[in-house]
């Protein structure tokens, strides 16, 4: 009993240390989870070769994405 007692006081004493020499570095804690919110954007697929892409990445022409220049011109 007082081996398990004794590995719970060091454990505890470690974690302790730990968190306050990653607060003297200036560590700071992981921010918690949906705190920013990211744009999500639309995807759409090259109709050459099926690729997924982003739309702001994407080329359209005549109503079509496509994700280079050299598949616009190849699919006249």
């Amino acid at each position: 009993m007082n081996k398990i007692l004794v590995v719970i006081l060091v454990t505890v004493v470690v974690v302790y240390l730990m968190r306050r020499m990653a607060q003297s570095r200036g560590d700071k804690p992981l921010p918690p989870p949906g705190g920013k919110k990211t744009k999500v954007e639309d995807m759409v697929r090259c109709r050459v070769c099926g690729v997924n892409l982003p739309r702001s990445e994407a080329i359209l022409a005549r109503g079509r994405f496509y994700c280079c220049d050299e598949h616009r011109k190849s699919d006249l």
